[in-house]
């Protein structure tokens, strides 16, 4: 798994061929640069300042050195540095606390980047599929942030899979190979399907829109990119910039925006729990519960002897937290029309226990490898209270009741369920995950995985688990009136059921 907190809010400034070959106006660069960077407002971001190396003897052929009629060949030989002039300006922007990346275009390059002790290698979108570079890349222990314009997605899951099975940690970029990019060719849904297929690795943004638009960082930070790129830039009187590169001001300008869309896109990875106002706005607007005849203390409270209204006041009870989960029970007498007050209750709220006891019956499901339907209706039979559960009790998943009946029955590790009969059905069970001892009118037998047992109408029944399991009930129609039990406080228990509808699905994760 990649840190990815490594290329978190990460602002990758690219110096390329901007220095123009002149280390004195590299260095301005990097310092006018600084001076942004370091202002209080972007203290939550971190900095970097990228090079490119290319050994011109090798990387240009040989009958084309001198040609400069050739735009790159141009551009490249005018402003080549030599390799102290570049470990110069690395080791400068590294004082002033800049990360340092750098982009190899040729092997020897690759070389020199070690040397010169960079922290970050950068692949450019052209080298994205250079398989010999690649190769002499993933040999040095260093992150890498690759840029993927012109990539197909066929490319991009090669290279992935060939960094994966190296271990290496690195960074996606969505770029756009266009100097300048058109704004209707920035293409920033592309992040979006990267975050999506690749979620375990960071995906970041490298732009080359007009300095002018501050928009696309917006856009990207909204669709999850967390390092980004731009050229930057000096005019000088004597060196004009590219339509690419951004001017210190245009840089000023595309952090605070950036600044401005990290605030309104709040915090990631998890529910916000909003502010004391929200909380306050929203609880004016909840009705509240009040008494629709005298509750007498050690009555419950419940949607029989209550309504709900507006305002409520200070500590009432509303009618949000009347959920099937809480129980309440009157601690006062409550007069009618009154407010129901946290105090005027004893509470006891079941949620967390039943999703405790989903939670243990889900591990047995997965365990089982058993189909289940899409939706469920699930029934939680806790006959002496849903605290004694593990030790009583039985999650019944019901499929079908027509004149036929079947259920999912789950029992968990060492659980029971209580001596009973049925006048109306007969079942047959079904054992199709793990071992359950059966008793039937007195005789006891285990039986296992694959084998069927009748119980007839009318004979008492009990069962149990040592290890968890999982068996059918095919029946005759099932009434709700039907289950007879020898233990009296079991039948005069009103409040032994729990009922609860699942999707399947949501079984794959734990339920919260």
């Amino acid at each position: 798994m990649i840190n990815k907190s490594l290329f978190a809010k990460l602002f990758i400034l690219e110096m390329a061929n901007n220095h123009m070959g002149d280390v004195k106006h590299g260095l301005n660069i990097i310092q006018e640069l600084h001076k942004i960077c370091n202002r209080d407002d972007f203290a939550d971001f971190k900095f970097a300042f990228k090079f490119q190396y290319r050994n011109l003897k090798t990387f240009i052929h040989p009958d084309y050195i001198n040609r400069t009629g050739l735009k790159y060949v141009k551009r490249f030989l005018e402003t080549n540095l030599s390799e102290s002039e570049r470990l110069f300006l690395k080791e400068e922007a590294q004082k002033l606390g800049f990360i340092t990346i750098c982009t190899p275009f040729d092997e020897d390059s690759v070389d020199l980047i070690i040397k010169h002790e960079y922290d970050i290698i950068k692949v450019a979108s052209c080298s994205f599929t250079d398989w010999p570079l690649l190769e002499k890349i993933v040999q040095k222990d260093k992150p890498l942030i690759l840029s993927t314009a012109g990539s197909t997605i066929e490319d991009i899951d090669r290279v992935a899979a060939f960094l994966e099975n190296r271990d290496k940690t690195f960074c996606l970029m969505h770029c756009v190979g266009e100097y300048p990019t058109d704004r209707k060719n920035l293409q920033l849904n592309q992040i979006n399907i990267l975050e999506q297929r690749y979620s375990d690795i960071p995906i970041g943004y490298s732009t080359h829109e007009l300095p002018d638009n501050y928009d696309a960082i917006k856009i990207a930070i909204s669709k999850g990119a967390s390092v980004f790129e731009r050229h930057v830039a000096l005019k000088s009187n004597k060196y004009d910039i590219n339509s690419y590169s951004s001017l210190p001001d245009n840089i000023s300008l595309w952090l605070q925006s950036a600044k401005n869309a990290y605030e309104i896109c709040g915090i990631s990875g998890e529910r916000n729990s909003g502010t004391y106002k929200e909380r306050q706005d929203l609880r004016g607007l909840q009705r509240g519960v009040f008494a629709s005849k005298i509750i007498k203390k050690g009555e419950d409270i419940d949607l029989n002897n209550v309504y709900f209204a507006i305002p409520n006041v200070e500590n009432q009870i509303v009618a949000n937290q009347m959920s099937k989960y809480l129980k309440l029970t009157a601690s006062k007498d409550i007069n009618v029309n009154q407010p129901i007050l946290e105090t005027d209750a004893i509470s006891v709220n079941q949620r967390d226990r039943v999703t405790q006891i989903i939670n243990k019956a889900r591990m047995l499901i997965l365990n089982s490898g058993i189909a289940l339907p899409g939706r469920m209706d699930i029934e939680i039979s806790h006959h002496y209270g849903i605290q004694r559960f593990d030790e009583v009790g039985a999650i019944i998943i019901n499929c079908i009741n027509r004149e036929y009946c079947k259920k999912l029955i789950l029992l968990l590790p060492n659980q029971n369920h209580p001596v009973h009969f049925h006048r109306k059905k007969e079942e047959t069970f079904y054992v199709l995950y793990g071992k359950i001892i059966i008793t039937i009118d007195g005789v006891e037998k285990e039986y296992k995985s694959g084998d069927i047992v009748v119980v007839e109408r009318g004979a008492k029944h009990s069962f149990s688990t040592k290890d968890g399991v999982i068996f059918e009930e095919i029946s005759t129609t099932h009434y709700k009136d039907d289950s007879y039990y020898d233990d009296e406080s079991i039948v005069n228990n009103k409040d032994r059921k729990t009922f609860i509808n699942l999707w399947s699905d949501r079984l794959l994760k734990p339920i919260t």
